[in-house]
């Protein structure tokens, strides 16, 4: 079996021998195909900007007031195209900032660090778990917030005191023990 080129004159680039013309460059256009260009804003594959009706023309104009090109245009409550605007209430005057929360509580504060350093002297465990129950009573009264650190500072102010009594009655009994069996040994 002998093998033929196909019609139409095509010649096998890997073959040896001149060729016909040089490689064909892949950045030059297709034959009657335009030169494709970087994407612009008019691209049609780019996303749509949802955004794009409460756009101001200027960045740092207030919402709801007039455009700068045009004094006489009325403020509109809420600002036209602010999708997330409720009818009837005036834009809120500090949009990034949240409203003041109410205070903790101080004495829950205090008490849970004294509770915490309970670890290191013992004697301030109980005292931390007192003042928690005090502050407790003092957020139910106020309404303040502290109350997660109030509960806290009884749990781990109780614990530690219950650990502390353990430890004082493991040390007597070890005295007493120590002093009985010093004691029965001198005879």
């Amino acid at each position: 079996m002998t093998y033929s080129p196909p019609p139409g004159g095509w010649h096998d680039p890997s073959a040896a021998g001149p060729q016909s013309s040089p490689p064909v460059d892949p950045t030059l256009p297709m034959a009657g195909n335009p030169i494709p260009t970087q994407p612009t804003s008019a691209d049609p594959y780019a996303p749509a900007d949802p955004y794009a009706v409460a756009k101001s023309p200027d960045p740092y104009a207030a919402p709801g007031y007039p455009p700068p090109g045009n004094p006489y245009a009325a403020p509109g409550y809420p600002p036209a195209g602010d999708p997330y605007a409720v009818a009837g209430y005036p834009p809120a005057a500090y949009p990034g900032y949240a409203p003041p929360s109410s205070k903790t509580n101080t004495l829950a504060i205090v008490a849970l660090v004294l509770s915490l350093v309970g670890f290191t002297s013992c004697i301030t465990a109980p005292v931390g778990a007192i003042m928690g129950h005090v502050a407790r009573k003092q957020i139910r009264q106020t309404g303040e917030q502290g109350e997660g650190m109030a509960k806290a500072a009884i749990i781990v102010g109780w614990i530690l005191t219950a650990l502390l009594v353990l430890l004082i009655i493991f040390y007597v009994v070890m005295i007493v023990i120590a002093i009985n069996s010093d004691s029965s040994s001198s005879y």
